[in-house]
């Protein structure tokens, strides 16, 4: 491990104190055999079988079949979901794990996941629970009232879905979102953005903010690294933007891979012209993992070029992670003042008075 990841880790496990669910740990309800329950967004057609419209993998499925996210099955002709209030994992998080900078800085959130996921990212960090079925991890029964109640309880400001993919327990996490807005704990959506534009659109109502892992912006890496496709993660990007929930993308740079500056450059201009200027971007450091073990990390400078790309491109926030270095602090575009300084994943509010730089006024936008 290199000394730049080694200090970064122990920043970040200074910064918040985990949590994962297990015996002993969190009160729960022994689980049954699965947290069955209907699914939404389906179709049934003819021989007993159903066509899925959560995300763009569209899978037909007959009787007794899963889903390539291997957590929606078909049961006698309709569509359930086997994970809803199942969660397998459950930490307390700062937000900037996640990571947000312009959403509620310097808080946590209860994190929580269930198994499962619709790509299958040769590079995940979290395969052990993203591309098993529920059957193959521990979980226990934790209801959206119930997670509520235990972020409000452990000091978090908000409920985050992530580490998984939580496109593929909608139900658990819309039903999450509904209860949390009520209680005035906002959720946030930590994601692919693997999703179809009605069930994105629904869940945007109850969300107080979404992160999208943007892998690349070719198609080819999409479906060979990814087994998935770009255009419905662009259209999701969109459809987010037009329902006016707070935005931020991270992109992973894989040496050979997506980091060339051609590319870069396109997707930035096409983040400028689509999403505006103000949308954060954070460029992140790969380290070898899963079944891209045999590619080395990402050099520092990499990362540097694509921020400056990025900046080239207009952006006004561009962010580098999973790296200690000053292009991780929030700075006033207008007149360079630090807004936000951050060490690891701990965040301290230094120059802003309200959503306006402290020195020269100027709007920050984000929800602090």
């Amino acid at each position: 491990m290199s000394p730049d990841r080694r200090e970064f880790i122990r920043h970040g496990l200074a910064a918040g104190a985990g949590m994962m669910l297990g015996a002993g740990r969190l009160s729960a309800v022994p689980l049954p055999p699965l947290g069955v329950r209907r699914a939404m967004f389906f179709e049934p057609i003819s021989g007993g079988r159903v066509v899925c419209n959560l995300c763009p993998n569209e899978c037909v499925l007959r009787k007794g079949e899963r889903g390539t996210c291997r957590v929606r099955e078909n049961r006698d002709g309709r569509l359930v979901t086997l994970v809803y209030g199942t969660p397998c994992s459950a930490h307390i998080d700062p937000i900037e794990k996640k990571p947000l900078f312009h959403f509620l800085p310097g808080s946590n959130a209860f994190s929580i996941a269930t198994a499962g996921c619709n790509m299958s990212c040769r590079f995940c960090q979290n395969w052990e629970i993203s591309q098993q079925g529920p059957e193959e991890v521990h979980s226990v029964n934790l209801p959206p009232a119930a997670v509520v109640k235990l972020a409000r309880e452990r000091g978090c400001t908000s409920v985050a879905h992530t580490y998984g993919e939580p496109v593929v327990f909608y139900e658990y996490m819309l039903d999450c979102a509904r209860e949390g807005r009520r209680a005035g704990i906002p959720n946030v959506m930590i994601s692919n953005g693997y999703i179809r534009e009605a069930p994105m659109r629904e869940l945007c109502r109850s969300l107080g903010a979404v992160k999208i892992d943007l892998k690349a912006f070719t198609d080819k890496f999409y479906r060979e690294i990814c087994g998935a496709a770009l255009a419905p993660v662009l259209h999701t990007l969109e459809v987010i933007k037009d329902e006016g929930v707070w935005l931020e993308i991270v992109v992973l740079l894989i040496p050979g891979l997506n980091d060339s500056v051609s590319e870069i450059r396109g997707m930035t201009r096409w983040v400028v012209d689509k999403l505006g200027p103000r949308v954060p971007l954070h460029f992140s450091r790969f380290f070898p993992t899963y079944r891209l073990r045999n590619i080395p990390p990402t050099p520092p400078a990499t990362l540097e070029r694509a921020r400056k790309t990025a900046q080239d491109a207009g952006l006004k926030f561009v962010y580098v992670g999973n790296l200690m270095s000053d292009s991780r602090h929030t700075r006033c575009p207008n007149c360079g003042n630090e807004l936000i300084h951050r060490e690891g994943f701990s965040a301290r509010v230094t120059g802003l008075k309200g959503n306006r730089c402290g020195n020269c006024g100027h709007e920050i936008p984000g929800i602090f």
